[in-house]
């Protein structure tokens, strides 16, 4: 059985160019003992990728050039001959970026039996779900009637930070780029303020128009303006969620930090980033929690669906310009 997969040719520098990406197929090996087949039906495409394509070793090891570049996908078993899962079986993996996956079962889980959409499992309920969740509660220690900012507000964890934190009763407020995507910020009664074609101190000023006695809590996934526009309406005591660092995944240099980290000091600020995988041993907590929220359809989330498997390097790179609302995902 032949199955197709994407590498990469080299690392890239900057913003990665589409002629990277290579479409392999392979035979698959005849299928041993606890190994299971699956057919994927959804990959995730996210930006933690863009790091594993620096050759760099950071918190996970980098993509190995001409081999099958992964992350999550969601599959249905095709064969199997592993005791846990059987024929028909659906399931998630870290096996993406390609249509057929063969693995051992025990780095395999069986989708949890809460009534959504298959895809949601890679999305509200998956990693970027996840992420908004402990972010919010394990490292900046959300309370009642904090008042919470959120950067890139309309992705997959933002999106949903902003309704987690908006339930704590503060003021919410999000930054992001599109107008469509502050409509939708607007829409769930979440202050929506723009980053387009701003500097700092531009920024700086909305977000105290926003929100004029400041932040208890900063999720961060942008970096660069966002960060320095934050650290200047912090309330004392505030803590900084650091997410990821979109702003910077395709920078050729090394970026300066930022210019008022003084801020910190003054405000008596906490300032922690996290990696998920870190976290993981919680998603149940998280899935009790949030999932029967997702399912009674009381957490509003979007995707936005590309088609095809040839079509994931177009996903990917969509990322990087604003390209997506919520969860970007493929369908197989």
């Amino acid at each position: 059985m032949q199955a197709r997969y994407f590498s990469i040719s080299a690392y890239p520098k900057g913003l990665p160019d589409k002629a990277l990406f290579e479409l392999q197929s392979h035979a698959l090996p005849e299928l041993a003992v606890d190994e299971i087949r699956i057919r994927n039906t959804w990959l995730s495409v996210d930006p933690y990728m863009r790091g594993r394509m620096s050759g760099a070793e950071t918190y996970i090891a980098p993509f190995e050039l001409g081999k099958p570049l992964d992350g999550a996908a969601i599959g249905e078993v095709i064969e199997s001959r592993h005791t846990r899962f059987k024929v028909g079986d659906k399931v998630r993996h870290m096996a993406g970026w390609r249509d057929l996956a063969q693995l051992k079962g025990d780095v395999v889980e069986p989708l949890p039996d809460i009534e959504v959409p298959d895809q949601a499992y890679l999305g509200v309920l998956g990693m970027p779900g996840m992420t908004a969740w402990a972010g919010l509660n394990r490292i900046a220690n959300l309370r009642e009637g904090d008042n919470v900012l959120v950067s890139a507000a309309s992705g997959a964890v933002g999106s949903l930070a902003v309704q987690l934190a908006k339930a704590k009763g503060g003021k919410v407020v999000g930054i992001a780029g599109a107008a469509d995507k502050l409509a939708w910020l607007e829409q769930h009664d979440i202050g929506a303020v723009s980053y387009k074609g701003k500097d700092t101190q531009q920024l700086s000023d909305d977000l105290k128009h926003a929100c004029p006695e400041g932040f208890d809590v900063y999720y961060e996934n942008v970096g660069g303006t966002c960060l320095e526009a934050a650290l200047n309406n912090l309330k004392v005591g505030a803590r900084i969620a650091i997410c990821g660092l979109i702003s910077r995944y395709n920078d050729e240099t090394q970026a300066q930090g930022p210019r008022n980290l003084a801020n910190l000091l003054i405000k008596r600020a906490r300032m922690q980033g996290f990696i998920i995988f870190d976290h993981w041993t919680e998603y149940p907590h998280f899935l009790e929690e949030v999932g029967p929220q997702v399912a009674k359809g009381e957490i509003d989330y979007e995707e936005t669906v590309v088609e095809g498997l040839e079509s994931t390097p177009d996903a990917f790179l969509q990322l990087f310009e604003g390209g997506n609302r919520g969860k970007m995902l493929v369908r197989l």
